[in-house]
């Protein structure tokens, strides 16, 4: 008996859809962890004429599983040609298998498809949704690895806007707590959360205006020692506004998911269209989030660079600003990662004691004036390497000064 199975990959994830056997197989051929897909949650979409019966059938005959396209899920889609769909857009492929051995008798089917194309929208919305609920379990994880939990946060701030964050959070989540027991998103339901992405994109504004206020401010500073201040202002107050963004776009991939649920029951056939919508739009907001958090890395590296070529002049200011700069970044790149925002970036680096003492050395010589002794600044020992190498070279050309004091006394002495 040869059993069939198909993929489908949305770029977030891929779907394994076929019979229960085959497909239960084919993971544990592949070594892949997956989680229902949720097909039997279609069943209620079709229920009228030929096409109910057949789409229904093909509900009870097939199993559905969803992974997220990780390193690992993504060598099956370059494993095997998927041809992606011009209306879709997602990419899809036909396994065939005798007895469900994937492993030695695997065959790709060119050209086969999920028959029923309602029943393929329907996954299509599914697995956009089991994508979403993954990032915002991730987003979960990001906030309670964080300092300041986000909710103390919230209340810690004095604005209308960011309170009335905090009560549409708590709708939300008694939302997606119901559509857990029911299986759906009523009319009841969906009335109690129709306001909230309004209040959400008015907080994710207010959080993203207060970043670029930073930004702003770290451009403005030329003294080291204010620029010191600065920097570790943004460094405390950035994390706290990463955090806002971040439960910003958790709140809107949950409002995501209620929506595809109230569109799969309310108007099913407009439910590929409004993932697709709803696709578009959460990208949009991305690389909103994206440019505003890399101007904050600019103007955070463009001190960094400015406190670097000032650190013998400034070995306590310096080091400080060079210190808040590698923390945020390290926490820009971690907000990125798990909202999935793509870009390689390495946290800027102190500029090594060593090489500033010997640029001030070779100018001293230059001028007839003793050099610095050599020191190395490394790890955690910057700041009292610094400060022992600046004392050194303070003492060495206070000590010639006295000396020289010392000689021209002598000579008037002698005139």
């Amino acid at each position: 008996m040869d059993y069939e199975i198909q993929l489908i990959s949305d770029g977030d994830g891929l779907a394994v859809i076929g019979d229960p056997t085959a497909v239960e197989r084919f993971l544990v051929s592949e070594g892949l962890p997956s989680k229902d897909l949720g097909l039997h949650r279609l069943g209620s979409v079709f229920n009228a004429g030929a096409a109910a019966a057949q789409a229904g059938s093909e509900i009870a005959a097939n199993s559905g599983r969803w992974m997220k396209l990780t390193a690992e899920s993504a060598k099956v889609v370059h494993k095997f040609p998927l041809v992606t769909n011009s209306v879709s857009g997602n990419a899809h492929a036909t396994l065939r298998a005798s007895n469900g051995q994937f492993v030695k008798n695997l065959q790709f089917v060119k050209g086969a498809q999920l028959t029923n194309p309602a029943l393929l929208a329907g996954a299509a919305g599914l697995m956009a949704q089991l994508a979403m609920q993954q990032s915002m379990k991730e987003i979960t994880d990001y906030l309670a690895t964080i300092e300041e939990k986000v909710d103390d946060v919230l209340r810690a701030q004095k604005d209308a806007v960011l309170a009335r964050m905090i009560g549409v959070g708590f709708v939300i989540e008694e939302a997606m707590t119901i559509r857990e027991q029911r299986g759906r998103v009523d009319e009841v339901t969906w009335s109690k959360v129709q306001g909230a992405p309004a209040t959400i994109a008015e907080t994710q504004a207010y959080a993203l205006r207060q970043l670029d206020a930073l930004a702003e401010k770290l451009e403005r500073k030329t003294a080291m020692s204010d620029l010191a201040k600065t920097a570790k202002e943004a460094e405390s107050k950035g994390r706290e506004w990463l955090a806002v963004l971040a439960r910003c776009f958790q709140l809107q991939d949950a409002i995501a998911v209620l929506e595809l649920d109230r569109v799969l029951d309310a108007s099913p056939g407009e439910l590929d269209g409004h993932r697709l919508g709803l696709r578009a739009a959460r990208q949009n907001r991305l690389e909103l989030i994206s440019r505003c958090t890399k101007r904050l890395l600019a103007r955070m590296d463009a001190a960094a660079g400015r406190a670097n070529a000032k650190v013998l002049l400034n070995p306590i200011d310096s080091p400080a600003v060079v210190k808040s700069s590698n923390h945020v970044s390290v926490a820009i790149v971690d907000f990125h990662g798990r909202l999935g925002i793509e870009g390689d970036r390495q946290s800027p680096e102190a500029r090594r004691w060593a090489d500033a003492a010997k640029e001030a050395r070779d100018k001293a010589l230059e001028t007839g004036v003793d050099g610095v002794g050599a020191a190395v600044r490394l790890g955690n020992d910057t700041l009292g390497r610094a400060k022992w190498a600046t004392g050194k070279l303070s003492s060495r050309i206070a000590e010639r000064a006295l000396r020289r004091r010392g000689d021209d006394e002598e000579r008037d002495e002698k005139d």
